[in-house]
């Protein structure tokens, strides 16, 4: 089963709360920030997609693919799973995304039961497929299914941040951020989200769209 799930606006709040009180630079960066959004989106077929298709392309670039594809109607599991590869590399995926979106497509993951797996075991589900490594699977479980518990110490600006705000000489590796974020268990995510803000405040760009 699922521990803490983050829903509202208040559930992040308490865990900003309680970040302060155990590390009085997360206070510092609330003072900067302010309040942390909620960060949530939807679940399933469409969100796993859209995170393949924002692999190693800019923002922008991410946003054009994903209106190319739902204008020809294919973001839907059942549309991937049928569609040729002529017919997504006319919307502009690469051979290499055409695989990961088949494969995505037809793994026939149960998206609702996914939702009822405890944290490692949705990441070891979303990273037996092609195409999703460990940070989509956690940012997946961080944000579309709220867990409270899951951190995503691969992602870049999570890294520059934590360098900023804990005034480390060079930015951690994955593996040093992992090992840091424990200090913040069980609010994890919000800690995440903590440090995406900071980011925003600080290079005066998103982290993560």
């Amino acid at each position: 089963m699922p521990g803490r799930i983050i829903e509202t606006g208040a559930c992040v709040a308490e865990g900003a709360a309680w970040l302060a009180l155990r590390e009085p630079r997360f206070a510092a960066l609330l003072d900067e920030t302010g309040p942390l959004p909620l960060r949530r989106r939807p679940d399933g077929f469409a969100a796993l997609l859209d995170a393949i298709l924002g692999q190693q392309v800019s923002t922008a670039s991410a946003a054009a693919l994903w209106a190319r594809m739902d204008a020809a109607g294919l973001v839907t599991e059942g549309a991937v799973a049928a569609a040729s590869e002529d017919d997504l590399r006319a919307c502009g995926l690469s051979r290499q995304k055409i695989r990961y979106a088949h494969a995505l497509a037809r793994a026939g993951i149960d998206y609702d039961a996914l939702k009822e797996c405890p944290d490692e075991e949705v990441i070891a589900i979303l990273t037996a497929l092609p195409g999703i490594g460990r940070w989509t699977a956690e940012v997946y479980a961080l944000i579309s299914l709220g867990r409270a518990d899951v951190f995503a110490p691969g992602d870049l600006a999570l890294q520059e941040a934590a360098r900023l705000l804990f005034d480390l000489p060079e930015r951690p590796s994955e593996r040093a951020l992992r090992e840091m974020s424990l200090e913040w268990s069980p609010w994890r995510a919000v800690a995440a989200r903590a440090l995406w803000a900071y980011y925003r405040v600080r290079r005066s760009r998103e982290g993560i769209r």
